[in-house]
C-alpha cells in the first residue's frame, strides 16, 4: 500500500489511518504527536536503497518459489477530498484525461510483470484495489483496467478481491458492477457517524450517503462487507464515540476495522501543529484506547469475536468468506505480492520492493515500457522471520511451532528476555514453549511492541 511521503501500511479499510503506533520518542508518550508509524513492514522503509533494484530484477528472471502464493495489490490515488489526517499517496485535481493515463499504465505495469519467468502463469490468490479512493473512478475506466489485469495474470482462482469504498462515490450501477466483476469484500470507509465530525475532518461524505448505499451493497450480495471506523478522531466524545459504535452495531457489517487516529507527518493536522505551533487536535493515547476498548466489548457482546488488533468479525451466523482476510493473513505469511501503481509497495522472492512516487517518474517509466521501480531491500532468512513474528504478533496470538518449521528457529529461546519483559508489563496474558498469547492490553498497542524484536542494526533507526 501506500502513503503520501514512501511508507506503505497494511492498512486495513480506505485511507484510514492506522493503529496504535510507535512514536519516534517511545510508547510513554501519552499525547498524539507528530511523528508516528505503524509498522507494516520490516526491515524499516528508511533501510531500503535504489541501488538494490538489480537483484528484485534478477529475481524476477527466475522460477518462482514452490508453494508460495501470489497476491496483487493495485494503488488507485484518487479522491475527492484529502482528509485533513492523511498521508497516503493521493490526489484530487486529476481530471479524466489524467486518470485514464494512470490506469492504463497501471494496467501496463501488471501485464509487464506478467512476462517475468517469476511471475508467468502464477494463479492470483487474492487480488486489492486500495486508495486513495477505488470508487471514485468511472466505471467505464474501471472494466478495461480489470479486462487487461485478468488476461494478463490469471483470476481463475482468485479466493478474494477487496475493493475499498467512499459512501459518497456509490451509485447502484457502480456496487453491481462491482460484484460482477468479482468483488467479494467490500471495505466501506464509514470512519464516524457523527455529521460534524466528518466535516471537521475534512471527510468528503455525509452520513446519508452511508444510509444510502448500505441498501445496493446488501442487494449485490458481497461474501463480505466492512466498514472502518477511527478512534480518536478530531472532535471526538465519549458520548459521539458511544453513538458511533451502536450504529455500526445496528447496520450489521461482517466485519469492523477500527483504528486509532495517529498524526503522521504530511497531514494538515501535522502541519498545523509542525509549522504553526498548534497544540495536538488528537485525543490522547489513553482516551483512545479506552475508546478502542469500549468498542471491542460492545462488538464482542453484540456477536463478534476479535480478529486482529484491529479488525472485528461476526461469530454467529457467519457464511463462508465473512470472517476471512486473505490479503492481510497471506501478506502476514510472507506470500509474494506485486504492489503496482504509484509509491505501491510489494515483495517477490525475499526481495521488498517499492514504486517511484512521483507522478510524472511513475507514468515516465511505463510509458517507455519500464518497471516503474524505486527501491528495494533483498532480505535475509533472519529478517523474514523477523517480519513475519511481527506482523503475526498484530493477530494477538502466536504459534512457536509455525516459524520453528518454517525457518529452523525457535522464537521462544531466541527472543527469550523480550517475552519476559512483555510478561512483566503484562502485556501478554501467557508465553511458553508452545506460544504466546497477548493480553488485551498488549494487543491494543501492539504496534509499540514490535520494535523490541528488531535486530541491533534496525534498533531506534528512522522508520521511512
Amino acid at each position: 500500500m501506500t502513503d503520501i511521503n514512501t511508507e506503505s501500511t497494511a492498512s486495513e479499510g480506505n485511507c484510514a489511518v492506522d493503529s496504535e503506533a510507535q512514536s519516534p520518542k517511545g510508547p510513554s508518550i501519552s499525547g498524539t504527536e507528530v511523528g508516528s508509524v505503524f509498522v507494516s513492514n520490516y526491515p524499516p522503509f528508511s533501510f531500503w536503497r535504489d541501488d538494490n533494484l538489480p537483484e528484485f530484477k534478477e529475481r524476477l528472471q527466475s522460477s518462482p518459489e514452490p508453494d508460495s502464493p501470489l497476491g496483487l495489490y493495485m494503488h488507485i490515488p484518487f479522491c475527492r477530498k484529502r482528509c485533513k489526517f492523511c498521508y497516503f499517496r493521493v490526489y484530487v485535481d486529476k481530471n479524466a484525461g489524467q486518470i485514464q493515463h494512470y490506469l492504463d499504465n497501471l494496467a501496463r505495469e501488471v501485464e509487464l510483470y506478467s512476462e517475468f519467468p517469476a511471475v508467468a502463469e502464477r494463479p492470483l490468490k487474492f487480488v486489492y484495489f486500495g486508495g486513495g479512493t477505488p470508487s471514485y473512478v468511472a466505471v467505464k475506466h474501471l472494466k478495461e483496467l480489470v479486462q487487461r489485469v485478468q488476461k494478463a495474470i490469471p483470476w481463475d482462482s482468485v479466493e478474494e478481491v477487496t475493493f475499498e469504498c467512499e459512501p459518497g462515490t456509490l451509485t447502484e450501477p457502480k456496487v453491481k458492477h462491482y460484484r460482477e466483476m468479482g468483488v467479494t469484500r467490500l471495505s466501506l470507509g464509514v470512519e464516524n457517524w457523527n455529521e460534524t465530525i466528518l466535516r471537521e475532518n475534512g471527510r468528503a461524505h455525509e452520513v446519508k450517503e452511508i444510509h444510502r448505499c448500505l441498501p445496493w451493497i446488501r442487494e449485490a450480495g458481497f461474501e463480505q462487507l466492512n466498514m472502518d471506523l477511527i478512534a480518536g478522531m478530531v472532535g471526538e466524545t465519549w458520548d459521539t464515540w458511544k453513538d458511533t459504535v451502536q450504529k455500526t452495531i445496528d447496520m450489521d457489517p461482517d466485519s469492523v476495522t477500527i483504528y486509532q487516529m495517529e498524526l503522521p507527518f504530511n497531514t494538515v493536522y501535522s502541519r498545523g501543529m509542525l509549522e504553526e505551533g498548534q497544540e495536538s487536535p488528537v485525543a490522547d493515547w489513553k482516551t483512545k484506547r479506552e475508546w478502542n476498548q469500549y468498542a471491542i466489548e460492545e462488538m464482542c457482546a453484540a456477536g463478534y469475536e476479535i480478529s486482529s488488533a484491529y479488525t472485528l468479525v461476526k461469530s454467529s451466523g457467519r457464511k463462508d468468506g465473512q470472517g476471512r482476510f486473505v490479503y492481510r493473513d497471506a501478506l502476514w505469511h510472507g506470500s509474494d505480492m506485486l504492489g503496482t501503481g504509484i509509491a505501491s509497495f510489494g515483495h517477490m522472492k525475499g526481495v521488498h520492493i517499492q514504486n517511484v512516487t512521483s507522478w510524472h517518474d511513475y507514468l515516465a517509466s511505463l510509458d517507455e515500457g519500464r518497471l516503474p521501480l524505486g527501491r528495494a531491500f533483498p532480505t535475509s532468512d533472519r529478517e523474514r522471520l523477523t517480519r513475519e513474528l511481527i506482523l503475526q504478533m498484530k493477530l494477538g496470538r502466536l504459534s512457536f511451532g509455525y516459524f520453528r518449521e518454517k525457518f529452523g528457529v525457535d522464537p521462544f529461546e531466541n527472543w527469550k528476555d523480550v517475552w519476559q519483559d512483555l510478561q512483566d508489563r503484562e502485556m501478554v496474558d501467557s508465553v511458553s514453549s508452545e506460544g504466546v498469547e497477548l493480553s488485551s492490553k498488549g494487543l491494543l498497542q501492539v504496534d509499540t511492541l514490535l520494535p523490541s524484536f528488531y535486530d541491533h542494526t534496525y534498533q531506534n533507526a528512522r522508520y521511512t
